[in-house]
């Protein structure tokens, strides 16, 4: 057993929270405390019932989230957000929501890891947001019908491919989640292939003018790795089990 507020100071420092900026609707951080004792911990790359009602059968008592509870926004405690909470402080669960934060994290951030899953070891930041660089870039020589393939085996499942770009790949950028719509500053950093989890339809016209390859792998898909490679991290370091809990969106 560890104690709550032991483990959100530690995450807290790890993910450097006091020095990323985020969309104001992430509220990083320990977004619900419970009684202050943690068995064990769940983690889930969104908040939902679902999440809440596993993380309860499973035994834990953190749920670790990418996606917290107010992504939304500011909004009355009724219906969805009212039976989130009753559940919630019923079954003695705590939530802590990390976005920004564990995209970019040099160790256990999303962007790193896929990079890893997919080959390339040796990656850079790159793609400035909110003060941060966001996303991760690695020179390649791979071609692209192989990056795919890669690709999916990684998210088990289908990649969207707009082969607008060289058959042969020579610069790789990562962003997880919906970052197609910034398509135009990742061709201006050099980028010929970009990865990421979704875009808006004309991200697909864009990508054809600038002569970039778009690969969309899957917003939920390309999220998972984050919070599986945080709760793994602070189970080893607190002497704790963990569970991933999956629940694809299929987005």
């Amino acid at each position: 057993m560890a104690a709550l507020n032991d483990i959100v100071s530690y995450c807290d420092s790890y993910l450097r929270l006091g020095e990323i900026q985020d969309y104001e609707n992430a509220l990083n951080g320990l977004q619900l405390e419970n009684s202050g004792k943690v068995k064990k911990i769940a983690a889930a790359v969104d908040v939902s019932s679902r999440a809440l009602q596993e993380c309860a059968k499973c035994g834990a008592h953190l749920l670790i989230v990418h996606h917290g509870m107010f992504w939304p926004g500011l909004r009355p405690v009724t219906k969805a957000l009212r039976r989130q909470l009753k559940f919630a402080f019923e079954s003695d669960l705590a939530i802590y929501s990390a976005h920004l934060p564990l995209d970019l994290h040099p160790e256990v951030g999303n962007n790193v890891l896929l990079m890893r899953a997919l080959a390339f070891e040796e990656s850079e930041p790159f793609f400035e947001e909110k003060g941060s660089l966001l996303g991760r870039r690695a020179s390649a020589e791979v071609a692209l019908s192989e990056l795919v393939a890669r690709l999916e085996k990684t998210v088990a499942g289908p990649v969207k491919t707009i082969a607008s770009g060289p058959k042969n790949v020579r610069a790789v950028g990562v962003i997880t989640g919906a970052a197609g719509s910034e398509i135009e500053r990742i061709a201006a950093e050099g980028i010929d292939t970009f990865i990421t989890g979704e875009a808006p339809h004309w991200a697909a016209i864009a990508a054809e003018e600038l002569g970039i390859n778009l690969l969309l792998a899957g917003h939920y898909a390309t999220e998972t790795f984050g919070v599986k490679a945080l709760a793994a991290h602070l189970a080893k370091k607190f002497q704790l089990d963990y569970k991933f809990i999956n629940l694809p969106t299929r987005l």
